[in-house]
C-alpha cells in the first residue's frame, strides 16, 4: 500500500484521493483473494474478511475527525497567518530592522532570520512566510552582493520555522491524532524552536565573519541610532502583543488553543485595520485561501481516513510494530531509527500525510518502550509528548528536502533570475544540518520539551 501510494504520488493526482484510491483499490483486492476469485499461495491467510460493506466504518472515523473541536483551530490559525501576511507587518520589520543591523556583517541575512522568528509565532503558513520573506528581501540582498546560495537558504529556512514554533497548524494535527493536549504540545515546542532560530542566527553570524564576501556590508551603511531602536520597538510591539495574546491566554489557562485561535483572527484583522491595509477585497482573498488551505487538509483527513483503515484491517500496523519491535535496537536505537525513517520519508511525502498515516502507527510502539522521560509529575504522558516534538522537528526538514520540499518550490517562485535553483539545493544544505542539530539537542535532553509544560499550570 505505501508503495502504491508513494508511486502514484509522481502522477501528480491529488494526494487526498490517491490516499482514498489505494485504501479502496485495496480493500477490493482483499474481497477477491478472500472470496477465492484471485489465488495468491499464503496471502488469503493474512486477510480478515474485509469487503466494501466494512470499509463502511470509515464513515464514523470521518464524523469523529470533522466534529473534533480542537480541529476548529485550524481554519482560525489558517485566517491569522494569511491576514498577517497582508497586514503589511513584514515590510515594516524589515525596514525597521534593516536600519537596527545595517552595519552588522550579515545583518540583513539576521533580519531576515529574526523576522522569520516572529513570524513563525504568529503564523504557521510556510508557504505565505517564504514567498513574503523572498520577495521582500531577496532583491536587495542581491544588491548588496550577498552570496545567492546563502540568500536562498536564509529565506528557506526562516519561512519553515512557522511549522515548528507555535501556533503551529501541524501541532494541532498531531494533538489530534495523538490524544495529547494542544496546549502542552505547543508549550513543548517552544524552546526547541528558539534553539533552532537561535542556531540559524549563530551559523549566519560566523560564516559571515568567516567569508566576508558572502554577507557584505552594504556600501553607505549607517550605525544605529536611538531612533532606529525606537522604530524597531513600533514595528515589533504589535506583533508581540498578539503573539502573547495568543500563546499567552493558553499557557497561563485562559482560554484553550480553539479559543485562541479565535483570538488570534481577530487580532490579525485589528492589525491589519489598525495599518490601514484591510480592504474588502484583501479579506475576500484571505477568506477564500483560509477556506482552499483548510480544504486540502480536511480532505487529505477523508483520504488518510480510508487508507489507514484499510491497513489497520489487514494487520499492517501489527506488522509495522512487529518489525520495529524485532530489530532489537533498544528503546533509544528505536526511537532513533522511527525518526531516521521519518527522515526520509520527509523526501518523497509532505508532513500532512507522515502526520495523519505514519505518526499514529507509532503511538502502541512508543509506549511499549518503557521511556523513562521527566515529566516532572506534571505531564500525562511526558514520553508521547517528547516523542511527538522530535517528529515535528525532523518534519521541519521536509519543506527544505528535495524532491518534495515545499519551501524549495515556493521560493523558486519569486526569487530573482540570478538565483538558480542549484543555488536554492546548496544554500539548504547547512539548515538541514542545523535542524538535525537541534533535534539531537530535543533527543539528548528531553527537558527542553518536557519542561515547560509540567510548570506552566
Amino acid at each position: 500500500m505505501f508503495l502504491t501510494f508513494i508511486a502514484l504520488l509522481f502522477t501528480g493526482f491529488p494526494v487526498a484521493w490517491t490516499l482514498a484510491g489505494v485504501g479502496v483499490a485495496y480493500c477490493g483486492l482483499a474481497y477477491l483473494f478472500d472470496n477465492g476469485m484471485m489465488n495468491w499461495t499464503g496471502l488469503e491467510e493474512t486477510l480478515t474478511g474485509l469487503d466494501y460493506l466494512t470499509l463502511g466504518a470509515v464513515v464514523n472515523r470521518v464524523y469523529a475527525t470533522m466534529s473534533n473541536a480542537v480541529l476548529v483551530a485550524l481554519p482560525m490559525f489558517i485566517f491569522m497567518g494569511l491576514m498577517l501576511d497582508e497586514s503589511g507587518v513584514a515590510e515594516r520589520l524589515m525596514t525597521s530592522m534593516q536600519r537596527l543591523f545595517g552595519t552588522v556583517r550579515g545583518g540583513l541575512a539576521i533580519t531576515v532570520t529574526m523576522i522569520g522568528i516572529i513570524l513563525a509565532a504568529s503564523t504557521g503558513i510556510i508557504g505565505a512566510s517564504v514567498v513574503l520573506l523572498g520577495v521582500l528581501s531577496l532583491p536587495s540582498m542581491m544588491e548588496q552582493k550577498y552570496s545567492p546560495s546563502l540568500a536562498a537558504g536564509v529565506v528557506s529556512a526562516s519561512g519553515t520555522l512557522g511549522i515548528l514554533i507555535p501556533p503551529s497548524i501541524m501541532l494541532v494535527i498531531m494533538a489530534d491524532q495523538m490524544a495529547l493536549s494542544v496546549g502542552d504540545l505547543f508549550m513543548a515546542a517552544v524552546f526547541p524552536g528558539v534553539i533552532i532560530g537561535a542556531l540559524y542566527l549563530t551559523y549566519i553570524f560566523v560564516i559571515a565573519l568567516i567569508k566576508r564576501d558572502v554577507a557584505p556590508v552594504p556600501a553607505g551603511a549607517k550605525r544605529p541610532d536611538w531612533n532606529a531602536v525606537k522604530d524597531v520597538l513600533i514595528a515589533v510591539l504589535p506583533t508581540l502583543g498578539l503573539i502573547l495574546a495568543v500563546l499567552g491566554s493558553i499557557f497561563a489557562g485562559v482560554t484553550t488553543p480553539t479559543e485562541a485561535s479565535g483570538v488570534g483572527a481577530l487580532g490579525a484583522t485589528v492589525l491589519a485595520l489598525g495599518y490601514r491595509k484591510l480592504t474588502l477585497a484583501k479579506l475576500v482573498n484571505v477568506l477564500k485561501a483560509t477556506f482552499n488551505t483548510t480544504a486540502y487538509i480536511f480532505a487529505i483527513f477523508l483520504g488518510a481516513t480510508v487508507f489507514s483503515y484499510v491497513l489497520r484491517e489487514l494487520g499492517g500496523d501489527a506488522l509495522i510494530e512487529d518489525m520495529i519491535g524485532g530489530t532489537g535496537f533498544g528503546a533509544t536505537g528505536t526511537v532513533i531509527m522511527i525518526l531516521f525513517i521519518v527522515f526520509l520519508l520527509g523526501f518523497v511525502l509532505d508532513w500532512i500525510e507522515i502526520t495523519l498515516i505514519v505518526l499514529p502507527l507509532m503511538r502502541p510502539i512508543v509506549n511499549g518502550l518503557g521511556l523513562d522521560i521527566p515529566g516532572f509529575g506534571a505531564i500525562d504522558e511526558p514520553a508521547l509528548v517528547w516523542f511527538v516534538i522530535l517528529v515535528a522537528v525532523t518534519l521541519q526538514t521536509s519543506f527544505l528536502t528535495p524532491p518534495v520540499g515545499f519551501a524549495l518550490f515556493y521560493l523558486k517562485g519569486v526569487c530573482p533570475p540570478e538565483i538558480r535553483l542549484t543555488d536554492i539545493y546548496k544554500g539548504i544544505i547547512p539548515f538541514v544540518i542545523l535542524q538535525l542539530t537541534g533535534l539531537a539537542f530535543v533527543f539528548l535532553w528531553p527537558a527542553l520539551a518536557t519542561w515547560l509544560p509540567s510548570v506552566a499550570y
